[in-house]
């Protein structure tokens, strides 16, 4: 689990080889210093910075970006290194925020080269301050722990470089700003063609393009640009630099095509949200000024009424009109490109990121490997509902999902009636399950069922007739206590064989592919025991692969009182119709939630889940 850090809090890290991820609101320098048993900082060898951009075990990045990935191999550092410090800071006279108090919070996260996130800390509390120690990784006792730490500097690079102790603070910080000033000269435009200014960047260094959609305003760094090996080519730039150059599917970094896909698409999410965000806080802004300005006319009782208060409350409105009507010309402007490069990507995408409709689950074969992630559904906000940004998790499911069967709060709420509410949320869930057993290689991953009414059979009937489900599920108590046993003896005896480095002395009719419970229609058929069984999958089953999906409708399991709270907070809530309940945790939006659905007349599942059935069978399962 991912340990959201707080000021001063640390955590341990059990990996040795890590990537630092930086995300501000606008573009910020990434650096990092090495310090001795005193956190002191010997001299400008010890300083990794755009102008110096790697030391052994240590890659920062070249340029200042919005988005940023250090990469630390603490196995390589030299023994006499006892702190890395994360260093943020402004850039001079790049024309974006003076203090990072003017900007939204920074994000830092300490990742595995999985991507997986092991420590996070959002560095909240800045004011004037320009430059700050976001994160400290520290040895302690023989390893390596990471600690929050937020320190800013209003006096900027300089001071916080001289209080590691570097002698040479002030040209340091000097040689900083330079690099990271030709950078960005070298970002901007090509040099016979200068951009004009405010444009979206256009070329980057060494004749590569950045694709960054213009809400993330400067270019990625060197090391994030470069391709990974076989990834396709970068396009040539657009011959007018006024125009950005179009889009390109997989131009995020990562090791694989699917992983700089996965990041992406994230990428595009964040974006969607900060232009968003964006445009909001300027209509706010103009909304509150046309109240002063309002008031302040009103105030006065000698120009409260009369031609000249008329024309003041004229002049105020149509300054709040002017400036709402700029800042949704710039959010057109970002929606415009994120729309296109969405168009791309979403062609590109493969069957674990892809929409049932798309024509990639014609093609589909049989997997060798496990996805990065999958794809759950959609997610858009009301300032473009045609703008779609796929909802992509992380496999394998570190939480589980609770299909929501009860009343919806969003558009569709009141169009549906509660029977086929509960029908289309069990085929939602069936689509969910089917995608998890096409994207895992054959026998990797089982699903079983607890449908204690048998309501769910019309929904389960494409598992059933294909194979890719072994048995219809068991009715009644019986069956419900019968399969939660059998999970919960796994999960223990997986348990024990991984705390005691025993794997090998598994019994051998235990079945060591990933499950998944889907469980339909709960409360039905549980009782007190069942229901503990049930906490305890949620809680224990995904470390040892074993996961939980449930069709459940909150209301129905009242009479449990506050006991079933735990459990509804480890699952995430999506909904099988349009829903407006998800917030992102950068900006607090309410995200439209639309589920990944079978478009209506379609056979792609049935011949997904055939192939996936033969497989089986195959493979004697």
């Amino acid at each position: 689990m991912t340990a959201e850090l707080v000021r001063g809090q640390n955590h341990p890290l059990a990996e040795t080889r890590l990537e630092i991820r930086v995300s501000a609101a606008d573009a910020i320098v990434a650096g990092a210093t090495l310090g001795d048993a005193d956190g002191r900082v010997a001299g400008a060898r010890s300083v990794a910075h755009p102008a110096s951009h790697r030391l052994p075990g240590l890659e920062v990045s070249r340029q200042a970006a919005a988005e940023h990935r250090l990469a630390v191999d603490l196995g390589a550092l030299a023994e006499s290194v006892h702190h890395v410090n994360v260093l943020l800071a402004l850039p001079d006279g790049a024309g974006g925020p003076a203090r990072f108090g003017a900007m939204a919070a920074p994000f830092v996260a300490v990742t595995g080269l999985d991507g997986t996130e092991v420590a996070s800390y959002t560095v909240t509390g800045l004011d004037s301050e320009s430059a700050v120690v976001a994160l400290e990784l520290y040895r302690r006792q023989g390893g390596w722990k990471v600690r929050a730490v937020g320190q800013g500097y209003a006096g900027g690079l300089a001071a916080m470089l001289r209080d590691q102790g570097l002698e040479d603070a002030m040209g340091m910080a000097a040689a900083i700003n330079e690099a990271v000033t030709q950078g960005v000269a070298r970002s901007i435009a090509p040099p016979q063609a200068p951009a004009a200014s405010g444009s979206a960047p256009s070329a980057a260094r060494s004749g590569r393009v950045s694709y960054r959609h213009p809400g993330r305003q400067a270019s990625v760094p060197v090391a994030a640009a470069e391709p990974a090996a076989g990834a396709p080519a970068p396009a040539v730039a657009s011959s007018e630099p006024d125009r950005p150059a179009p889009p390109v599917a997989g131009d995020a970094t990562g090791w694989t095509l699917d992983e700089r896909l996965y990041n992406q698409v994230w990428g595009m999410f964040e974006d969607l949200a900060r232009s968003a965000a964006a445009y909001r806080s300027a209509v706010d802004f103009a909304e509150s000024r046309l109240e002063r300005e309002l008031d302040q006319v009103l105030s006065d009782p000698l120009t409260r009424v009369g031609p000249a208060a008329d024309a003041a409350r004229d002049r105020a409105r149509a300054k709040r009109t002017d400036l709402v009507e700029q800042a949704r010309a710039v959010l057109d402007r970002d929606l415009a490109q994120l729309a296109a490069e969405s168009e791309v990507v979403e062609h590109a995408l493969p069957p674990a990121f892809a929409r049932w409709d798309s024509p990639v689950w014609q093609g589909y074969q049989l997997p060798l490997e496990t996805p990065l992630a999958l794809r759950l559904g959609d997610l858009h906000l009301p300032e473009r509902t045609d703008l779609r940004i796929p909802m992509l998790v992380r496999l394998p499911l570190e939480r589980g999902l609770w299909i929501d069967s009860g009343r919806p709060s969003g558009p569709e709420a009141g169009l549906v009636d509660a029977a086929e509410l509960r029908g289309r949320a069990m085929e939602t869930a069936v689509a969910h399950a089917a995608r998890l057993l096409a994207v895992h290689p054959v026998g990797d991953f089982t699903v079983q069922v607890i449908d204690p009414a048998g309501a769910a059979g019309a929904a389960l009937a494409p598992l059933l007739a294909s194979g890719a489900l072994r048995e219809p599920p068991a009715p009644g108590a019986q069956g419900v206590s019968a399969v939660l046993d059998r999970l919960t003896r796994r999960v223990d005896l997986v348990q024990m064989a991984v705390r005691g480095g025993a794997a090998d002395s598994l019994p051998p009719d235990l079945d060591t592919a990933e499950q998944l419970l889907l469980v339909n229609d709960f409360p039905h058929g549980f009782d007190d025991r069942g229901v503990t069984q049930l906490r305890y999958l949620a809680d224990e089953g995904p470390s040892v692969g074993v996961h939980l999906m449930m069709v459940a409708d909150r209301a129905d399991a009242r009479a449990y009182g506050p006991v079933l709270d735990p459990l509804w907070r480890a699952l995430l809530r999506i909904t099988p119709v349009a829903d407006d309940h998800l917030a992102d945790p950068w900006v607090g939006h309410s995200w439209t939630y639309e589920p990944s659905v079978v478009p209506q007349g379609s056979d792609v599942l049935r011949q997904v889940l055939w192939q996936v059935g033969q497989a089986r069978r195959a493979y004697g399962l």
